[in-house]
C-alpha cells in the first residue's frame, strides 16, 4: 500500500487522523482491507473511512463494533489493469478517486489504497498535488539491512528521471525516516554500481554531485 499524505501531521497527533481507504482495491476487496482497517483502529485512535460499496462493506464491519470504521459509497471500481490517467477521469466516483477527494477537501489527512497503482500515482497528482519544491512522486519500499531500518526509492512511480529528481527523493526519503519512522539525521546513499565517485552513468554522476552539495 502506498500512502499519501496531503499535511504534515506530528506523532503525537495521530489520534486526529482520519485515513481514507480505498476499500476495493487490491485482489479481494474488502475481504482483506476491512479486516486490515479494522486491525489498525484497535491498535491507534485514528478512523479510517472505508471507501467502497456499502453493500459489500457494511457485513464485514457489523461485527467489529466501532466507531472509528466509516463507511464511505462509491459506486464504481477501478481494475487493476485499467489505463490509469483514462480511468480515473471516467471513473469520478471510484473508491480510489472518491478516497483521494477526501484528501483535497480536507476530510482526511491521506488515503490508502492497495489497487491500481498508477491510478493512484494519477489521482494523487490530480487531486492532492505535490508539495512545492517536489516535481516528481516516489514509491518507497522497506528493505532488510543488518541494523536499523532502510528505505529504497524509487520503485515504480518513475520510468526516466533527471539529477534534480532523485535529489529531490533523498530530500523526500530523508523526511521521511525523521518524521515517520522517528530516526534522527537518516543517512542518504545512492544506488550505484560502484562506491567511487567517477562508477556510473551520467545520471548517477550528476546525482552524487548535487548530493554532495
Amino acid at each position: 500500500m502506498l500512502p499519501v499524505v496531503r499535511q504534515s501531521i506530528r506523532r503525537d497527533d495521530v489520534k486526529l487522523m482520519r485515513i481514507a481507504l480505498d476499500a476495493m482495491g487490491g485482489d479481494f476487496g474488502p475481504k482483506v482491507t476491512v479486516p486490515a482497517a479494522a486491525a489498525f483502529v484497535r491498535a491507534s485512535d485514528a478512523t479510517v473511512l472505508l471507501v467502497g460499496d456499502p453493500s459489500q462493506i457494511e457485513p464485514l464491519i457489523e461485527q467489529y463494533n466501532t466507531d472509528k470504521l466509516v463507511i464511505v459509497p462509491a459506486k464504481e471500481t477501478i481494475e487493476m489493469g485499467e489505463h490509469p490517467v483514462r480511468a480515473v477521469r471516467q471513473k469520478s466516483d471510484s473508491s480510489l478517486v472518491v478516497a483521494a477527494r477526501l484528501v483535497k477537501e480536507g476530510e482526511a489527512q491521506g488515503f490508502v489504497s492497495a489497487g491500481n497503482t498508477g491510478a493512484m500515482m494519477t489521482a494523487a497528482l490530480l487531486m492532492v498535488g505535490r508539495i512545492p519544491g517536489i516535481e516528481r512522486p516516489a514509491i518507497p519500499c522497506p528493505i532488510p539491512v543488518p541494523h536499523g531500518e532502510a528505505i529504497l526509492l524509487d520503485v515504480g512511480a518513475n520510468v526516466d528521471c533527471k539529477p534534480k529528481h532523485l535529489v529531490q527523493f533523498a530530500v523526500m526519503g530523508r523526511a521521511y525516516m525523521e518524521m515517520v519512522r522517528g530516526i534522527a539525521n537518516p543517512t542518504v546513499g545512492l544506488l550505484n554500481i560502484g562506491s567511487e565517485v567517477s562508477k556510473g552513468n551520467e545520471l548517477t554522476v550528476k546525482v552524487y554531485q548535487l548530493l554532495e552539495q
